[in-house]
């Protein structure tokens, strides 16, 4: 392809007035790209300059297709449309006319007679109907030197191209090809413009472009709507001025590191003041936009309206809690319904020791052997009654936090075995050895009544549900610095996994017993429990290993006299 800028070199092939019509139909081509011509217009005008000054010519521009392998029309303005139609889309290759073959090979193809040329043997037939004897071709190379399309020459009559008609023809060709490119570029500019519409104008999501001063240049119709106000009003506003107090600060976090070079994007979820007083939270998502030079030309915002998604999931999450506190009374109801029951049985059963002993003195003369043992009876009954009645309104003190305690520094050793004591002849029934080892010489701050109270649930359980024949221990073993801790341990069954948790709910009956240990329990003896090692300043906790017994340790402060 030769440049306009080497007319100088070619004066002697071309006349002034040829010259003249060359500068001016560059200056015209130019004039028309600026202006934003269409591409066949170009051409047109380009192909019939050339007619002007070669006589008894006919051009044409054929374009290259996207795939390069067929040449499509771009102009031939005195051509037959018919003609013209039939080597639309001819496939490039060696022998497909002067166009089809320059077009493969990259260089100038002269047919000076159509009907002996071998090149034309497949197209012959197309051409000599519509009179045309002689074509020279010529590929319109691009910037980058890749095939663009061909310029072609037509006449009637056999012809072979002097110097200044190849000369003319390169000139033209490479106008041509300037048109060419800019269209190409122009098109893919118009394409990613249009891109970038869709994209952005018509997205769901709403977008933004802010300045590097942090004021608004830029919004799609979906921020508008979201914040309530048109883009004439948002145009060069401060972003950060929809900013809710909280928000502020995170914003200007995230503009900094986008802003430094920190980071090319980030995301993070605010809350924006919208004109109409409705209050969004969004997932914003800041990336930084690279100019010329790589430099930072804006930044872009992407903002996800999450309100709803969030309300949603709140009132999920309120019906959740909702459904799991119905469960939860109805749970307590039943586990009441069935407290009552039980409490119920428990109150009987004493009552009627009570009642059938009494009858006894009304009815029979009794000696004092058997008036002793029926008061014992009596006795026996009636503080089994005392400690249900008790451990219940222990529980509602727990719950109200008024159950009274009397710390003090107390040593553990007594009254583990005043508890033991009082349970070994519950143990001999049940074949049970009661091993209170020498380590409980140690004292800690608490109160000793209440202690006693935990001790005596915590031991009757390991008798009552330990293994016949078996031990039932009671121990210190080490904790940490400040703490000391008892351990009751059984060689029972043990408890399964899934009912450790049950031990501890109030009114459910498994497992719990009387403080007193003599019979089964109304479901709140661990419960107080506790709460009365809870009230004390420790923790009792429970742990099992079904067939091998239970463990129950009572974490307590170690006496202050030894803390010193």
């Amino acid at each position: 392809m030769t440049d306009l800028s080497a007319l100088d070199e070619h004066a002697d092939l071309l006349t002034p007035d040829d010259v003249a019509q060359l500068l001016t139909r560059q200056s015209e081509v130019l004039q028309q790209i600026a202006s934003g011509a269409p591409l066949s217009k170009l051409l047109d005008g380009i192909t019939a300059a050339l007619e002007q000054l070669i006589a008894g010519s006919r051009c044409s521009v054929l374009l290259l297709s996207p795939d390069g392998a067929t040449l499509r029309h771009g102009a031939a303005p005195s051509l037959p449309a018919s003609y013209s139609a039939l080597v639309d889309g001819i496939l490039l290759g060696p022998t497909a006319g002067s166009c089809g073959t320059a077009a493969h090979s990259g260089t100038r193809v002269i047919a000076a007679d159509i009907t002996s040329d071998f090149r034309w043997a497949d197209f012959r037939e197309l051409a000599l109907p519509h009179g045309l004897r002689a074509c020279w071709s010529t590929p319109i190379l691009g910037a980058s030197e890749q095939v663009l399309g061909t310029f072609a020459v037509y006449h009637d009559e056999p012809h072979t191209p002097d110097r200044r008609e190849l000369q003319l023809v390169d000139q033209f060709t490479y106008l041509a090809a300037v048109a060419i490119d800019h269209a190409a570029l122009y098109g893919a500019l118009a394409d990613s413009e249009e891109q970038f519409r869709r994209v952005f104008d018509d997205n769901a999501v709403g977008m933004a472009l802010i300045g590097l001063d942090g004021r608004l240049s830029r919004t799609n119709d979906a921020l508008e709507q979201a914040l309530g106000r048109g883009a004439a009003e948002l145009n060069g506003l401060l972003f950060g001025t929809f900013l809710d107090a909280d928000s502020v600060l995170p914003w200007q976090d995230a503009w900094n590191a986008v802003l430094s070079g920190e980071t090319e994007n980030t995301s993070l979820q605010v809350n924006l003041a919208a004109s109409h007083g409705r209050a969004l939270t969004v997932m914003a998502t800041l990336s930084m936009v690279r100019g010329h030079g790589d430099l930072p030309r804006c930044v872009s915002l992407n903002a996800l309206d999450v309100t709803a998604r969030l309300a949603a999931l709140e009132d999920r999450r309120a019906r959740r809690e909702a459904e799991i506190a119905r469960r939860t009374a109805e749970a307590a109801s039943r586990a009441k319904s069935e407290f009552l029951t039980t409490f119920g049985h428990e109150l009987r059963s004493p009552l009627q020791a009570i009642i059938g002993f009494t009858e006894l003195f009304g009815t029979l003369e009794l000696d004092d052997v058997r008036r002793r043992e029926a008061l014992g009876h009596i006795t026996a009954a009636t503080s089994h009654l005392l400690a249900m009645v008790d451990d219940v309104l222990d529980v509602s003190r727990l719950e109200d936090g008024r159950l009274p305690v009397s710390l003090a520094d107390t040593s553990i050793g007594p009254v583990a075995r005043e508890a033991v004591e009082l349970l070994r002849p519950l143990a001999d029934r049940r074949s049970i050895t009661l091993d209170a080892g020498s380590c409980l010489d140690v004292s800690a701050w608490t109160d000793a009544r209440r202690l006693r109270q935990v001790l005596i649930n915590l031991i009757s359980n390991a008798v009552r549900y330990g293994a016949e024949r078996g031990t039932a221990s009671i121990r210190c073993e080490p904790a940490e610095a400040g703490l000391v801790t008892i351990v009751v341990h059984d060689d029972g069954p043990g408890i399964p996994a899934d009912l450790l948790d049950r031990l501890f709910v109030p009114f459910d009956t498994l497992g719990a017993e009387g403080k007193d240990g003599t019979g089964p329990g109304v479901g709140v003896g661990l419960i107080v429990a506790q709460g009365l090692c809870e009230a004390m300043g420790g923790a009792l906790t429970l742990t099992s290993d079904p067939g091998h017994g239970t463990t129950a340790r009572v974490t307590l402060p170690a006496a202050q006299r030894d803390s010193l």
